[in-house]
């Protein structure tokens, strides 16, 4: 039994004790083996992991996971009772795709109108795990994980993505991914937390302003990390601060950049990258822990684990993509959650198959960028979805300085751009930027510029993009989604959910 699991419970008041007990207690924590904080399960997943480079054993390994998944789902969860004549036609773990074909697409609001129905009834209470995901709709909803499986497993995986990005064991790592420092708002706290355990030296996400940014520097030139973990949305201010203001004995030290959690643009990797001069990884996963995917150093796109779970891409019709460059969603069936398991689950983002070969990771599904969530398209004046993406990583010179940006929507062909910023945006760098925004729609969308001092973020520290205020599932269609296939150079988006 992990650890991990036991204590989770207690991390708030972990979080909230003061610096000298996390360093205290938080070092004799670190010091207890992995078996015993992780569990059984994570060297079982670790192993996994470490086979993943043989792509025919993984191959086979897939196949007997997915169909031990779908079996399991088939035997024990009522929603999928009806399947087991299908099941029965199965004569082998090859024919677990086929039989995978069977299953309907499963959408959030199934989940929400009657979650019982999916779950196992060969798993107990003391077997749940509960979560929240606030998905494509940021409306949250309630699933279930599997105690003492689901964490080992996230730490396995999450352990294999810093040995990808060359974390060590000694390494100290600058975390910007939501945290509230406590005592961070009062007069005179600090800004900033070191968790031992982690290694994290946990910057206050909730002070991302010019003014707190020579706090931030001072605790990292005492600190010293030399990796970055982070929302993009988060780190961009800072490295917009420290472009303006150089600290090469901070920046040079840093080796790579990790970010989680939210679209990434090529924008905000190329300053990244211009700032620590260092690689920029991405992370692809969420809270239902169904699929999972990272970069690599050498390679930027997503490469999904094939061990992790199943990934489809489907249309807007429900229809399976295969041939490369078509926008479609990201359909994912979960491994290893025998209390919920999501079998053909709608995640709510967007992608294309990559057509480029992939020397690097045989046997793992490749997708180029990861365009978001439908509930983060604009929509035209003739109706036209048009994705956030297109607009986000367009090189607007207008908005250079800003630390952040937000559209929010009403009305279909029409939006308000919030601006960031420290200093007034000219009436002339406004009216260029709504042109630029008018001429990259096509003539869809007017919007009326405004800077504001701050932006709310969510509840766990991430920004939205946009804040999108239609329905847009009326506007839903092959045919109205633009892609921006035919412009890369301005579209080149990628993401992490």
């Amino acid at each position: 039994m992990p650890i991990e699991d036991i204590v989770h419970p207690f991390l708030k008041f972990y979080t909230a004790a003061p610096q000298w007990v996390k360093s205290s207690v938080g070092h004799l924590y670190s010091l207890a083996p992995t078996r015993l904080r992780y569990g059984a399960k994570y060297d079982e997943f670790a192993a996994e992991i470490a086979r993943c480079g043989d792509p025919a054993w993984t191959a086979r390994r897939a196949d007997e996971k997915l169909l031990a998944t779908l079996r399991w789902a088939i035997e024990t969860v009522p929603a999928y009772a009806g399947l087991k004549a299908a099941l029965a036609e199965v004569r082998d773990p090859s024919d677990a795709a086929q039989l995978l074909a069977a299953f309907p697409l499963l959408d959030k609001e199934s989940i929400k109108a009657d979650s019982t129905r999916y779950l196992s009834t060969r798993m107990g209470p003391e077997t749940h795990l509960m979560a929240f995901t606030g998905g494509s709709t940021s409306v949250p909803m309630k699933l279930y994980l599997e105690k003492y499986v689901s964490r080992s497993k996230d730490f396995a995986y999450n352990s294999m993505f810093d040995t990808v990005a060359g974390v060590g064991r000694s390494d100290i790592i600058l975390a910007l991914r939501g945290r509230s420092v406590p005592g961070a708002g009062k007069p005179g706290g600090a800004l900033w937390m070191y968790d031992p355990i982690k290694r994290y030296l946990h910057l206050s996400s909730d002070h991302l302003e010019a003014q707190y940014m020579p706090g931030y520097v001072e605790a990292i030139a005492r600190w010293k990390p030399t990796f970055i973990h982070a929302f993009p949305s988060a780190l961009v201010p800072l490295a917009h601060w420290l472009k303006a203001n150089p600290a090469p004995e901070i920046c040079a030290r840093i080796k790579g950049v990790q970010l989680f959690s939210e679209n990434v643009y090529d924008y905000q990797v190329e300053l990244i990258r211009e700032v620590f001069g260092c690689p920029v990884l991405l992370d692809y996963g969420h809270s239902e822990r169904a699929v999972k995917a990272i970069s690599l150093p050498e390679d930027g796109r997503y490469f999904f684990w094939p061990l992790y779970g199943k990934v489809e891409l489907v249309d807007s019709a429900g229809r399976a993509i295969v041939e490369p460059g078509v926008l479609g969603e990201i359909v994912a069936t979960g491994f290893d959650n025998r209390v919920m398991p999501l079998i053909r689950y709608r995640t709510g983002d967007l992608a294309m198959w990559s057509a480029a070969p992939n020397p690097l990771r045989p046997g793992f599904a490749v997708v180029e960028r990861i365009e978001g969530r439908l509930q983060e398209f604009l929509v035209c004046r003739d109706h036209r979805l048009v994705s956030i993406c297109t607009i986000g990583a367009a090189h607007f010179e207008q908005l250079a300085s800003a630390d952040m940006m937000q559209f929010e929507q009403n009305a279909p062909g029409k939006a308000t751009l919030k601006v960031m910023s420290d200093t007034e945006l000219t009436p002339r760098a406004r009216a260029a930027l709504a042109a630029g925004i008018l001429a990259k729609t096509q003539g869809g969308l007017e919007v009326e510029i405004v800077r504001v001092d701050a932006i709310a973020r969510s509840v766990s520290g991430k920004h939205k993009l946009l804040l999108q205020r239609l329905d847009l599932s009326g506007y839903l269609g092959a045919a109205h989604i633009d892609s921006d296939s035919d412009s890369d150079s301005d579209s080149d988006s990628t993401g992490a959910g």
